[in-house]
């Protein structure tokens, strides 16, 4: 079985923090926060992955907006990961390690040395 990594994308609408946020209004105000790699496992395919990560971890209300935007293999991911050190940990300390074995449960931190 394959583990997937799916990447997301944040959102963050500060019109719905002083106004109405809406658009209908011209009160929004969308902003690009981070993101979360997920490693998804127990799943076969990617696309289940996504839909998973969807499903269990990500937002879409009028404030706040997450969805995903790139999928990878986990070792396509461990190859992308930078050749600095300190930021390759980073990163590895960052993933969000998920399963639909645990529902909407996870774990922080790359689970393997490499």
């Amino acid at each position: 079985m394959t583990n997937f990594v799916i990447r997301t994308q944040v959102l963050e609408n500060y019109g719905a923090h002083a106004e109405d946020g809406k658009f209908s209004s011209q009160n929004h105000y969308w902003k690009m926060k981070g993101g979360i790699d997920y490693l998804v496992q127990d799943l076969d395919r990617v696309q289940d992955a996504a839909a998973f990560v969807m499903a269990a971890f990500s937002g879409n209300s009028l404030g706040w907006k997450e969805f995903p935007v790139e999928f990878l293999t986990e070792e396509e991911w461990v190859d992308q990961l930078p050749d600095d050190e300190d930021y390759r940990d980073f990163l590895k300390e960052q993933v969000w390690v998920v399963s639909p074995k645990t529902g909407r449960n996870h774990t922080r931190g790359y689970p393997q040395d490499f």
